[in-house]
């Protein structure tokens, strides 16, 4: 079972950049949603990741991968936060991503990530 832990800016900028996928997915809702939208996944059509238990397999794709990953901002106002990510593959490929999150009790309910990438 999945431990839960409130985030804030401080705490997603550490696990992000730490590549802690097991941290990253503490900060969720059990029935929390991330919402994907890139090249592959139109805001038509965005991919949609439910539940903590799928978020958590989702993170640790991403942080098992050969890149490195850098939190810009972050912006807090009440129960949303919202953090900029430059990432960076070592043949040079770059991955932009600008997430919001939607809090519920100090945890993720939703996140919206929009991103883009070299090709």
């Amino acid at each position: 079972m999945l431990q839960t832990k409130a985030v804030d800016g401080a705490a997603i900028k550490k696990a992000i950049e730490g590549r802690d996928g097991k941290m990253l997915a503490s900060f969720y809702t059990d029935d929390a949603v991330v919402c994907v939208i890139d090249r592959n996944n139109p805001p038509s059509k965005p991919r949609e990741i439910r539940g903590r238990q799928a978020i958590a397999t989702f993170w640790d794709d991403i942080c098992s991968r050969a890149m490195t990953h850098k939190v810009d901002a972050t912006i807090a106002q009440g129960d949303h936060l919202a953090f900029t990510q430059a990432c960076a593959y070592p043949d040079g490929t770059r991955v932009f991503c600008a997430a919001i999150l939607d809090l519920s009790n100090g945890r993720i309910a939703r996140q919206t990530v929009v991103q883009a990438w070299d090709e």
